[in-house]
């Protein structure tokens, strides 16, 4: 059946039941989206933040994981009434799998617990990633049987759209609209997240411009735009770029989720996934700070959670441009690492010093590997119609995208910050070098004490 008859799409276009979420729309409500955003596991995400956080520096951005979801939903609706003018998509995508993807959008967080994107970049073996949890939660919790009863759809297939397992074609393409260079998710939060913070950088991108280019690329497999939402989509690449920049990677919020890291690194032989997983923000902060009373991770944690706000202060600061040597030997480094490093950095500190400079308390914060910018997306110029329509991709074709991407974000906003409470830092800006040589130090010890092969014993 076509997916043009699919109930959530023609409510879209009628005067019908809704709930309102800012900034001043309206999201359509089926009775069966009304039984999913019902059930237990949604209304838990009422309860978790979006940002989390980001909070501490931007006092707004308190906004829930269930706002978004909601936003990103009704995304997915503008997507499907855009596309379905495209005739590939239409032709590959039916009723079912409409609703499919639909769904997939509203429920795509909701394995997402408490603070866990912080705590997913530690790359701990006792935490599992939050799309394996909604997996999990989609084939036995309270949503399955909406799924199977209210919508007629197997949830395994909802779960593969949103971790992007399913092999067809309908399910790869669809995939491409949750989780690739322009999709539902990050067009959302862009601009809500930007809303919520305060702050204009996530909102200055055209939206509107953007969903009328949408269209499917020459392969018939992936979201692609034509040449007329360019401009548009270089908007949304320098969106990211900021965002990132001044709002998710700015460097009080790295403090705090440096403080908030080391602390679940000092109990993690405490973590007991099955029930930290399930949290969401009062009984995280709940668990830590009992886990952490006695510790030397408590005065972090009352740093970041107390009734007075503690952060660590910046230490030093390098980027791949102007340190690249010590940007290369930080970033990406396992959390096991950065620590080892930390614990030598803070003996070399107190011997300089004369006083005693704890492990826990210099903290080493380094960029993940991924990037976060990066845009494989295909510009289509002419119509599909066209004799030979070319399709060239958007880095391609706008030397913006290349340099904010690749040079700009990589090499200046992925810093490696160094972090300590206030009188450790005010001590150390006191050495007439700085961090520097101690730094680099550290850094050649780990490397030898990982390289020297172990004494022969008899």
């Amino acid at each position: 059946m076509p997916f043009d008859a699919l109930p959530e799409l023609v409510a879209s276009s009628a005067a019908t039941d809704g709930v309102r979420i800012p900034p001043d729309v309206t999201v359509p409500l089926t009775p069966r989206v009304r039984a999913l955003i019902d059930t237990p596991e949604m209304r838990r995400l009422t309860r978790v933040s979006q940002l989390g956080l980001v909070s501490l520096v931007y006092p707004g951005a308190v906004h829930s994981r269930f706002e978004h979801s909601l936003g990103v939903y009704r995304l997915a609706i503008e997507f499907l009434a855009r596309l379905r003018r495209d005739p590939v998509f239409f032709a590959v995508i039916d009723q079912s799998d409409a609703a499919a993807f639909v769904v997939a959008a509203l429920l795509h967080d909701i394995g997402h617990w408490a603070f866990c994107h912080p705590l997913e970049d530690m790359g701990l073996a006792e935490l599992p990633k939050h799309e394996t949890l909604s997996a999990h939660v989609l084939a036995h919790g309270a949503p399955a049987r909406v799924l199977r009863d209210d919508w007629q759809l197997d949830p395994d297939r909802v779960a593969a759209l949103i971790g992007g397992t399913a092999t067809d074609p309908a399910g790869v393409l669809l995939h491409s609209l949750l989780s690739g260079p322009i999709d539902v998710d990050k067009m959302d939060y862009l601009a809500r997240d930007s809303l919520h913070a305060g702050v204009p950088y996530g909102r200055h991108f055209d939206q509107e411009r953007l969903l009328a280019s949408l269209c499917v690329d020459g392969d018939g497999c992936s979201l692609a735009i034509t040449d007329k939402g360019r401009t548009a989509a270089e908007l949304m690449v320098f969106a990211r770029y900021v965002m990132f920049s001044e709002v998710y990677w700015h460097h009080a919020v790295r403090a705090a989720t440096a403080m908030l890291q080391r602390a679940v690194w000092t109990v993690r032989d405490r973590i007991d996934p099955e029930t930290l997983t399930r949290t969401d923000d009062r009984a995280f902060i709940a668990w830590i700070g009992d886990v952490t009373v006695g510790t030397e991770a408590a005065p972090l944690v009352d740093g970041l959670f107390g009734d007075r706000r503690l952060l660590c202060k910046r230490v030093a600061s390098f980027d791949a441009v102007n340190h690249p040597s010590i940007h290369r030997a930080l970033a990406g480094k396992t959390y096991a690492e950065s620590t080892s490093i930390a614990a030598l950095l803070a003996d070399r500190l107190s011997s300089r010093l004369g006083t005693s400079v704890a492990a826990v308390t210099l903290l080493i914060d380094a960029p993940p590997a991924e990037r976060e910018v990066e845009f494989k997306l295909q510009v289509r110029q002419g119509s599909r119609t066209a004799p030979g329509p070319r399709w060239k991709s958007l880095a391609e074709l706008s030397p913006v995208v290349r340099s904010l991407a690749r040079e700009q974000f990589d090499d200046l906003v992925k810093r490696v910050r160094i972090f300590a409470p206030a009188p450790v830092a005010d001590a150390i800006a006191t050495l007439e070098d700085g961090i520097l040589p101690d730094l680099e130090s550290a850094i050649a010890a780990s490397r030898s004490s990982q390289t020297t092969p172990p004494a022969h014993t008899t």
